[in-house]
């Protein structure tokens, strides 16, 4: 059976395009790839993934692309995704969040003690969590 190698892209609806950009550029260091005016901007997440961020309601009908049709989506609420990060940068990672007057909602350890999460809002109120690749207990 073929199988997937990761998640390639994560797309979040979001009030304000360029906030939203600079929240995860300013706290990440994520660049942008593309910019769509005020409806979409790509973000590269250090050249392995990328982040989408649509204006809300901006994915609904569809794009046309110099390279093909992108299908409507759209998605309603609150989303969450995680970012892997190294047990070693855990107190960096809060004292960044600290810094920058973000807001740390909750810590939880993984099943049977394994691994770190840090969870976090973005400014559309995204539940963001930086954990530990072995937060599963299973990925390292």
């Amino acid at each position: 059976m073929p199988q997937v190698q990761q998640i390639l892209e994560t797309a979040l609806e979001v009030a304000d395009v360029e906030a939203s950009e600079r929240f995860y550029r300013d706290l990440f260091g994520f660049r942008t790839v593309f910019a769509a005016g005020d409806r979409l901007h790509v973000l590269s997440v250090h050249d392995r993934q990328v982040l989408l961020l649509f204006q809300r309601g901006g994915s609904v009908e569809g794009s046309h692309t110099p390279n093909g049709f992108i299908p409507g989506h759209e998605a309603h609420g609150t989303m969450h995704m995680a970012f892997a990060i190294s047990p070693a940068d855990i107190e960096p990672w809060r004292a960044k969040l600290t810094s920058m007057k973000i807001e740390i909602e909750s810590e939880t350890a993984g099943p049977l003690g394994s691994g770190h999460a840090i969870y976090f809002r973005d400014p559309d109120q995204h539940l963001i969590e930086l954990a530990t690749p072995n937060i599963w207990g299973f990925v390292t």
